[in-house]
């Protein structure tokens, strides 16, 4: 507990000890009414004082209708009332109905605090400092004195303070404030490095690639701070329930102790105040306690707070509540292929030599003539023949939408599709599987092809399983060849797919689809880069292995941290989950108001139920602060994943 909720709890414990020392000596002393309203005023004053001085000064400022006001007036209006009747009978119901509420207001505290602590590992990766080396030297300064193209050192056990590229040293990262992810990655020379990570055991010179306030830890802090920005429709239909629900309940509250009683005494002729007026006014303060609203204003927003706070846990970013609602009734899930539902990078998965042709001579010819080149086959290609001698490459061209042509000492090889071995006249055969085919031909024979995929992530089968009893439907859109997204689609068991899209043909297809979706959501799970149109367009867009990207951060409006498929599984999980308790809470917060407000009007009709009339405060006041109580409980179950 924080200082400020241990003094709270102290009150409530001192009040409450006072409360009962006053309650017996009323009992067993039968002391003149003024002594015993006295007793009283001691607990009350203990335990409220600081929500009489709040309701005063709020209605110094305009702002009058909240829930002080409500406590104070109905709880005044009890001691009121014992002045009035000179008997110090109903002084109790003004401790309790403020005892109740401040035990309220601690559970509220309580759970609050609780939810903010499951953003502390957020906001504990903000870097307090970067070390530079000047005249032989550390020095660290402030990271927002660091220019771009700066180079900093990161020594063992530091935060990294910028985002930036690896100039020299080897170490491993403790990704878990980020990713959430618990291995260590390992980083070395050449690599990107990311800012609000945690450095192993070794040195690292890193050259800087972004300002301080546009780096990836700040640009997260950003997008935490501003969640509370983009409202629920339930937490802002709350929110404006409650500024006209207050006024209107007030004004009922003071019909009901005007115009009643004037009816009776015009009709009875009996203006005494303890026939006429008293069950009038005592049925008004009554009201007035049972109709606050709290609960609902409380535990709305905390639900969907602690909704938030438990997905950052998971190493997923909420940019609001009204996101997490619309995930909740996600109906149809579109997903990209590659990065998503594949890993995004090709590896070499058949090696096919021509007759007589050794498979180790095939990739090396290969990965020797694409040693220069950028391309993602290139890159696997040159993957599969690391640690083997390539061959000097003299000189090396080019062939747009071919391939590559090189020249080693005595050689010319040429790597390229089907279309390039056409050209050069030579008959090679087709691979119609998943992958990609890359054709080797030396001094103008054909030596093989090397066969190259994107592999499925591991946990996409088990995901798409997962969505799919969940009654969601899942579509795969990518500009893919149609026999590479086919392959995939089938090892999946996806029902529908589309392949060969352009940008805008993504764009049109989403807009269908959303058509089909009728009263449901749908999300859209991509890169968050080449994907943006469609990430904003979706009732949902979640930026799949987003860590780094600034595009996804803006586009999407959910951000996976970690490259994994699951986690947007464990999103809808907790979205349900959130929304769901937020639902109770509504029915719960309503429901028992309304009984407990007809409970109270039987009371005043009902001859058998009139004995119960002295407990009517103490049911009014079960019925706020309980039922509060209760319902910030159950709110707190949104933080546990």
């Amino acid at each position: 507990m924080s200082r400020k909720q241990k003094r709270l709890l102290w009150r409530i414990l001192i009040a409450g000890g006072l409360f009962a020392a006053a309650l017996a000596l009323n009992l067993t002393l039968h002391p003149a009414w003024w002594v015993g309203v006295l007793l009283m005023l001691v607990p009350y004053l203990t335990v409220g004082y600081d929500v009489l001085f709040s309701a005063v000064r709020k209605i110094m400022r305009g702002k009058v209708f909240d829930e002080h006001f409500l406590m104070t007036v109905a709880s005044l209006g009890a001691i009121l009332l014992c002045l009035v009747e000179k008997d110090a009978h109903n002084a109790h119901e003004a401790v309790v109905i403020l005892l109740f509420y401040q035990v309220g207001e601690l559970f509220q505290s309580v759970a609050v605090g609780r939810s903010r602590r499951s953003l502390k590992d957020l906001l504990s990766m903000m870097p307090d400092y970067a070390s530079i080396e000047k005249d032989g030297q550390i020095l660290q300064v402030d990271p927002e004195e660091i220019e771009v193209g700066q180079e900093i050192v990161i020594l063992p056990g530091e935060k990294v303070p910028l985002d930036g590229v690896i100039l020299s040293g080897c170490s491993a990262l403790d990704t878990a404030s980020l990713t959430g992810e618990s291995l260590p990655k390992e980083v070395k020379e050449g690599d990107l490095i990311l800012s609000g990570c945690i450095n192993g055991e070794g040195t690292l010179r890193v050259k800087v690639t972004k300002p301080a306030g546009e780096s990836t830890v700040s640009k997260i802090m950003e997008l935490v701070e501003n969640a509370g920005l983009h409202k629920s429709k339930s937490e802002s239909f709350i929110s404006v329930f409650a500024r006209r629900y207050t006024p209107i309940v007030t004004g009922l509250a003071l019909f009901l102790a005007l115009i009643p009683p004037l009816l009776v005494g015009l009709f009875s002729g009996d203006w005494s105040f303890e026939h006429t007026f008293y069950p009038f006014v005592h049925a008004a303060l009554m009201f007035l306690i049972v109709s606050c609203p709290c609960a609902l204003v409380i535990s709305v927003p905390l639900s969907f707070f602690g909704g938030i706070g438990g997905a950052s846990k998971k190493g997923i970013l909420v940019k609001g509540s009204g996101y997490l609602e619309t995930l909740a009734k996600c109906k149809t899930a579109v997903f990209d292929k590659t990065g998503t539902l594949t890993e995004g990078h090709f590896t070499v998965t058949g090696i096919y030599p021509a007759k007589g042709v050794d498979p180790e001579e095939l990739i090396l010819l290969a990965a020797s003539a694409e040693q220069y080149s950028t391309h993602p086959l290139a890159q696997a290609v040159k993957k599969a023949a690391a640690g083997k001698s390539l061959y000097l490459i003299k000189e090396h061209r080019n062939l747009a939408g071919k391939g590559i042509e090189a020249h080693t000492e005595n050689d010319t090889v040429y790597v390229g599709n089907r279309l390039l071995m056409g050209e050069l006249s030579l008959d090679v055969p087709a691979f119609l599987g998943e992958g990609s085919a890359l054709y080797i031909c030396k001094n103008q024979r054909y030596m093989g092809a090397v066969l190259a995929a994107d592999s499925v992530k591991d946990d996409a089968q088990a995901s798409l399983a997962a969505l799919s009893e969940m009654g969601i439907k899942t579509v795969m859109l990518t500009g893919d060849r149609r026999e590479n997204a086919e392959a995939v689609a089938e090892r999946l068991g996806l029902a529908r797919y589309e392949a060969e899209l352009l940008p805008a043909d993504k764009v049109s297809l989403t807009r269908e689809l959303l058509k089909e979706d009728g009263k449901g959501s749908l999300c859209y799970v991509g890169d968050g880069i080449n994907d943006a149109p469609v990430l904003a367009l979706a009732d949902v867009g979640v930026a799949m292995g987003a860590l780094g990207s600034d595009a996804a951060i803006e586009a999407a409006d959910l951000v996976l941290m970690n490259d994994r498929l699951s986690d947007f599984v464990t999103a809808l999980r907790i979205a349900k989950k959130t929304v769901g308790i937020v639902k109770q809470n509504i029915v719960l917060a309503i429901g028992v108001k309304v009984g407990v407000m007809i409970l109270l009007a039987l009371m005043s009709v009902l001859p058998p139920l009139a004995p119960l009339a002295g407990f009517a405060g103490t049911f009014a006041v079960f019925a706020d602060v309980g039922v509060s109580v209760i319902a910030i409980l159950n709110a707190m179950r949104a933080m546990k994943i």
